[in-house]
């Protein structure tokens, strides 16, 4: 199978790349390799990846007019893996415009050149737990209005379930949109809570804690997430109605940040010195993962605690930072 995959320098499209690429399939990724965060850790990611006569990667921003075509180069492609986005809640506060031109316009610019790929079988592309704001019942489900998110971050993901929805309504474009639930993991985000309280606590800094560290996330690892992408991507479309379906990815078990910083402390054998503040807005009370339909549909069943995870991420930082 040929895959076209967005988003290829980073967290996520790293790890799935990875993955498609040992199950034999073939890879064109493409990334804008912006410095959102540190692009050293980008590169070192595609280092990572080697090379493969499978594997060909392409610098573009996929929202900048023809790029997308040009980076196609002429090849043919059975799904499309849409994973760049600007990432981040809060950044969105203070640079709103990066994320509609990443989100929006990249994921617009998608839909079009999906929509004339004669070959195209399915796009699969990510969403985000944000899109259910403060007013959603936990535990989440996909059927939840989803219409009031707190953060612009979240109101652009689910704008672009709506762009997609109405693809597949007008043009018969099969398509999958997965929310994910706070992924973590080797090879993560700095901007993530769980990379800057490691990096804080090994550090001897203090820790900004929000919220009284009440708040509580759907932590999801990352091999978890990936091994579900593949099974999507492997698995043809089936659907009645308009081909476009949600999926929740998450690990159906909501953990505070203060518990989230005691696996941290446990994991590197130190302790926390915390620093209560006020949140940022932006910010949820709550993330949970109602994850039955993905279960019935792909048997997607999450297998890595919070605290194996995170030991194996403080493993791969202690590594990869030499400390």
């Amino acid at each position: 199978m040929r895959v076209l995959l967005t988003g290829g320098a980073g967290f996520i499209g790293f790890h799935a790349t990875q993955a498609l690429l040992a199950r034999d399939h073939a890879v064109t990724a493409v990334d804008e390799v912006n410095a959102y965060y540190d692009p050293a850790l980008k590169r070192a990611r595609l280092a990572e990846t080697g090379t493969s006569p499978a594997y060909r990667f392409v610098e573009a921003d996929i929202a900048a007019p023809g790029a997308l075509n040009a980076a196609a180069g002429g090849e043919r492609y059975d799904v499309i893996l849409h994973l760049a986005a600007q990432a981040g809640v809060r950044y969105a506060v203070t640079n709103p415009a990066a994320y509609t031109h990443a989100n929006l316009v990249g994921h617009a610019a998608i839909l079009e050149f999906a929509r004339h790929h004669d070959r195209l079988k399915h796009l699969v592309y990510a969403s985000s737990s944000s899109v259910y704001g403060n007013d959603t019942a936990p535990p989440f489900r996909e059927d939840a209005r989803a219409d009031r998110p707190v953060s612009y971050y979240g109101a652009t993901k689910r704008s672009c379930e709506l762009l997609s929805h109405s693809y597949a309504e007008l043009y018969g474009l099969p398509q999958t949109g997965l929310r994910f639930f706070t992924v973590y993991g080797p090879w993560g985000r700095p901007d993530m809570a769980y990379w800057s309280f490691t990096e804080a606590i090994l550090g001897g800094r203090a820790i900004p804690v929000f919220g009284e560290g009440k708040l509580l996330r759907d932590f999801t690892y990352v091999d978890d997430i990936v091994a579900a992408l593949v099974r999507i991507v492997e698995t043809p479309f089936a659907g009645k109605g308009a081909p476009a379906r949600i999926y929740n990815l998450g690990n159906s078990h909501p953990e505070s940040v203060l518990d989230l910083i005691g696996h941290i402390e446990r994991n590197t054998n130190t302790k926390a010195v915390l620093e209560f503040r006020d949140g940022p807005p932006g910010d949820v009370r709550e993330t949970y993962a109602d994850t039955s339909r993905a279960a019935r549909d792909f048997g997607f069943a999450p297998k890595i605690s919070l605290d194996e995870g995170i030991s194996r991420f403080v493993d791969w930082f202690r590594r990869y930072h030499r400390v």
